[in-house]
């Protein structure tokens, strides 16, 4: 039987910074590039864990565990909670039907997104991948973590991204958020979901 590495709560979490620093220095939209750390960081690490719900001996899943059980035994791990359409789901749910009483930041939210995205392409990372448009079967992955020290190769992934958006000269930014909000335009209109006129996507 072979043994296929999976991307440890450790190598998500360092991942999911990595991501939120290279989004920052992108300017990808004005909240990574203005937000405050003290939200942004807490909502992609917890963003970058939200995914494992699935597998009940994760950090959630043993936190959670009255909701991690039934998950498991539905969609097993590496299913639903991994895909573009929980995603997308997660997006519509935080800017539709998150009740404005909480008053989250804008920049929490996006960051919170950011990590959860970014767990799916760092599992993408290793051999078993994740099944990005389920539920299709298809596994999509790029097994650059393989055997004992994948672990290892967490880091070094995480490090190289984090160093790559580091370099990156202060006033480099790429226009994104027109993109994004173009994107999120026409959902908003295929899906004929209406976001109330004082709340922006991005």
């Amino acid at each position: 039987m072979v043994f296929y590495p999976l991307m440890t709560a450790e190598g998500h979490l360092l991942f999911s910074v990595a991501s939120l620093i290279m989004a920052h220095k992108l300017q990808i939209t004005p909240e990574f590039a203005q937000g405050d750390w003290l939200h942004m960081v807490p909502g992609v690490l917890l963003g970058a864990l939200l995914p494992d719900i699935d597998h009940p001996s994760s950090i959630l899943g043993r936190l959670f565990r009255v909701i991690s059980l039934p998950i498991s035994k539905l969609c097993g791990h590496r299913g639903f909670t991994h895909s573009l359409i929980a995603w997308l789901i997660l997006l519509i749910s935080c800017y539709q039907w998150l009740p404005t009483q909480w008053g989250l930041p804008a920049d929490l939210i996006q960051a919170f997104l950011l990590g959860y995205m970014s767990h799916l392409v760092a599992d993408m990372l290793t051999p078993s991948g994740v099944p990005f448009l389920w539920p299709l079967p298809t596994r999509f992955c790029f097994p650059i973590l393989r055997g004992k020290n994948s672990k290892r190769g967490e880091r070094f992934i995480s490090v190289l991204l984090t160093v790559c958006a580091v370099l990156l000269p202060i006033d480099h930014s790429m226009d994104f958020h027109v993109q994004l909000d173009n994107i999120v335009n026409y959902l908003n209109n295929k899906l004929n979901i209406h976001f109330p006129t004082n709340t922006s996507l991005l």
